[in-house]
């Protein structure tokens, strides 16, 4: 008869932290992949909300203001939930010594920094589908910034952390790894964030359409970096990691 201990170690393996950005990576590219197809499917129609001169190409915005609004509503929401939930998972891994535990307050900060970005960004999230770019023009756009905003903010809290993290865990693999994905999201999604400002600023809808997309795909590839980040913690058991001698090979764990 199994043991205590092993019904826990199994039991986190199907009811753990990880599965946050997992069902949040899915769900997400899995809205993203309705509205294209569906739009593609119904012969790419110029809708209601794009731009008359020229837009041939619609938003992700477009498609979702359409009957589609339900998925869109919904794809944001969950995806919200499930990034939100997977920084809080991080930090209370953290803090009760399943993952790789915070050595100062200065990293800490960050951990809170990006929790709260997650939270701005998935509200934004959540309410520029809701306030549709048909109906709500103004709001959308406000919301569209918050959301990009919030992720940036959210992304730049969690690298600083990495990175002071790092100066403790030299030897740690996984870490570097992870702070070297999200440091390169970081930069690519800021940039591509200028790049759709100054497009939308100068109506140039259709390569604004199309970075649009380019974001919405990355930030799946950011979401699910997280379940690296948290699946070593379905093996764990709580206060493994705090005695974890800052000097020691910690390649094979997070």
């Amino acid at each position: 008869m199994p043991s205590t201990s092993q019904v826990r170690i199994a039991a986190r393996r199907y009811l753990s932290w990880y599965w946050f950005p997992i069902i949040g990576s899915i769900v997400w590219i899995g809205t993203l992949l309705g509205l294209l197809i569906t739009w593609l499917a119904d012969g790419s129609p110029h809708y209601e909300s794009m731009d008359t001169d020229g837009q041939n190409i619609a938003y992700i915005s477009d498609i979702g203001a359409d009957y589609l609004k339900p998925l869109f509503i919904t794809g944001s929401s969950i995806t919200s939930v499930c990034f939100v939930l997977s920084l809080f998972g991080a930090r209370w891994l953290r803090h009760r010594g399943r993952i790789l535990p915070n050595t100062s307050m200065t990293q800490r900060v960050f951990s809170i920094i990006s929790i709260i970005g997650a939270i701005i960004g998935g509200i934004g999230l959540v309410l520029l589908a809701v306030f549709d770019t048909r109906r709500y023009t103004t709001l959308h756009r406000v919301f569209l910034v918050v959301f990009c905003g919030g992720v940036l903010v959210s992304a730049l809290g969690t690298v600083l952390e990495y990175w002071r993290l790092k100066r403790n865990y030299k030897t740690s693999r996984a870490l570097t790894i992870s702070m070297w994905t999200k440091l390169i999201f970081f930069i690519v999604e800021f940039a591509l964030a200028i790049a759709f400002g100054i497009l939308m600023r100068n109506r140039n809808h259709n390569a604004g359409a199309i970075v649009e997309w380019v974001l919405g795909i990355l930030f799946t590839g950011y979401l699910l970096s997280f379940n690296f980040d948290l699946l070593p913690a379905a093996r764990s058991h709580t206060d493994q990691f705090k005695d974890v001698e800052l000097s020691r090979p910690v390649s094979s764990h997070y």
